[in-house]
């Protein structure tokens, strides 16, 4: 807790500052363009990997980035979505997975989490990526857990294609949704090409 709080002084005696103006300009209200959804893993920093300020992103995070049916009722996640496409009219949303997913690797092995039965529960929202990818592959290959991080990002893109308002926005041509996947260890930002129907770096 020591480097949290001497971290909250210094951004108090520095930071703070630095953006006195930007902060008063948010201190009434929000307007950011994107929506992004990723794990709550703590080596994922939307702000850091995108460089961008307070007031341009809207976060949401949770093992796993992912996006509940729209059907869940009572579903934070579900709610904070529809908070960010209708009351924000976000005009993007990215649903970023990453490398070496602990979530990722809990759904390609369930048996294994007998002492956390909330996070067993929580990743059957993962069960079709995997099932996806074993169909593909027959046996899971090497780079399974690859496989299942970016095949996950699809499945949280469709489900949030499933979502009325989005539906409806994106019919228009009013909101676009991106896939994305970052690399841990070198920093590196893959999205999904819809023309080459594949990851590559931004």
């Amino acid at each position: 807790m020591e480097k949290i709080i001497n971290g909250y002084l210094q951004f108090k005696e520095s930071g703070f500052k630095e953006r006195k103006d930007l902060f008063a300009k948010l201190s009434n209200s929000q307007s950011p363009e994107v929506l992004f959804i990723t794990c709550s893993d703590s080596r994922i920093d939307p702000n850091l990997i995108t460089q961008t300020e307070p007031g341009d992103l809207f976060v949401i995070r949770n093992a796993g980035n992912i996006v509940p049916p729209h059907t869940v009722e009572s579903d934070g996640i579900v709610a904070s979505i529809e908070f960010a496409v209708v009351a924000l009219g976000v005009k993007h949303i990215i649903v970023c997975g990453h490398s070496n997913c602990g979530a990722m690797k809990g759904a390609l092995n369930t048996s294994g989490l007998t002492a956390l039965p909330k996070v067993k529960s929580w990743l059957n929202y993962c069960s079709e990526a995997v099932a996806l990818v074993e169909s593909r592959e027959g046996d899971l290959m090497s780079d399974e857990l690859n496989s299942v991080t970016q095949e996950n990002v699809f499945l949280q893109i469709r489900r949030l294609e499933q979502y009325p308002e989005i539906s409806k926005r994106l019919a228009k041509g009013d909101i676009e949704i991106h896939g994305w996947v970052y690399e841990i260890g070198d920093g590196t930002i893959r999205y999904f090409n819809q023309e080459k129907e594949l990851f590559i770096e931004l």
